[in-house]
């Protein structure tokens, strides 16, 4: 079977882990060479990058802190220099945390809005530089919170509204130079960083309201990031795509 990102070279954020790891796990495993970064967990991108290898793929991972501007500019050159180019960038890192009115800070939003967005811009600020003449694709990951802004999400939901945002405009400035910017939008998956909100009353009630009966894993994104990374997907962009199981409820908490 062919594989359809083959020769292609990726960079995922934040991808030692979770929603990331998926990602970068998938796209090796349909022909691409894997940058896979971290911000903190070393040990994480490690072991995903061992496991591509050890499966017969080509991946590294690189150190750098998505809100910081010369980390971006870092993780690009190493990309280049270990790859030759980039092709695709998957802007995954993120941060969340919830919050009543009354306890929101500037630093808060300062925090969340430094990496959820001003880093994701950067990110594709750098990708555009790297990408070859034919063009490339971006593909960021927001949430269902961009349209469902569950009560104390007020930062974290406005992020990832603003994430939307960015994803059409981008679409529409970068359009003429064959760049495909789309967004990928889950509800409720099962990671190590949500460890602390999924407990059983809360899988409960929203396996209750998911028409597919279950919570989402890492797995049911990365299928939908290496379909929009190919040529399959070729004629889209500018689209969000909710991947949820159905579930459309406004309370996540």
């Amino acid at each position: 079977m062919s594989k359809r990102l083959k020769d292609k070279i990726a960079i995922v954020t934040g991808a030692s882990k979770g929603i990331g790891a998926g990602i970068a796990k998938h796209l090796a495993s349909e022909g691409a060479q894997v940058a896979v970064n971290y911000s903190s967990s070393k040990e994480g991108a490690d072991r995903v990058v061992e496991e591509i290898v050890r499966k017969g793929g080509k991946a590294i991972a690189v150190h750098a802190n998505i809100s910081q501007p010369k980390d971006i500019q870092q993780l690009f050159a190493k990309t280049k220099e270990a790859f030759g180019r980039v092709d695709i960038l998957v802007n995954n890192a993120g941060v969340y945390e919830f919050a009543s009115l009354d306890d929101v800070t500037p630093e808060q939003f300062h925090k969340m809005f430094d990496l959820n967005v001003l880093g994701l811009i950067l990110a594709s600020q750098q990708a555009v530089k790297y990408f070859p003449e034919t063009g490339g694709t971006i593909i960021n990951i927001s949430s269902l919170a961009s349209v469902s802004a569950p009560a104390t999400s007020t930062i974290y939901s406005a992020t990832k509204a603003a994430v939307d945002a960015v994803t059409k405009a981008l679409s529409k400035e970068l359009g003429p130079r064959n760049i495909r910017v789309n967004s990928v939008n889950p509800g409720v998956i099962e990671t190590e960083g949500a460890a602390d909100l999924i407990n059983a009353d809360f899988r409960k009630s929203i396996e209750s309201r998911t028409p597919l009966g279950r919570i989402g894993q890492p797995q049911d994104i990365a299928p939908a990031v290496a379909f929009l990374a190919s040529d399959e997907a070729s004629w889209i962009t500018g689209d969000t795509l909710f991947i949820t199981g159905g579930f459309q409820g406004t309370e996540l908490k």
